[in-house]
């Protein structure tokens, strides 16, 4: 029997465990919007990597305000 589950790739995530979204339709703890959430499993990597490398800016605004 081969085992499928280890052909696929790694998904990396954000997620942290505290799903609430905030201000701008964020999640404070990984700072994704709510449709990036429910799509993750769904992107490319580099979809992936991109709003991977937006997080950072995000936090920052959503902490300023």
């Amino acid at each position: 029997m081969s085992d499928s589950a280890g052909l696929l790739p790694e998904i990396q995530s954000p997620c942290i465990g505290t799903c609430t979204l905030g201000p701008g339709d964020l999640c404070v703890g990984c700072f994704r919007s709510g449709e990036e959430i429910a799509s993750w499993l769904s992107y490319t990597h580099e979809q992936r990597r991109i709003i991977m490398n937006e997080l950072p800016r995000r936090a920052q605004r959503l902490f300023d305000e």
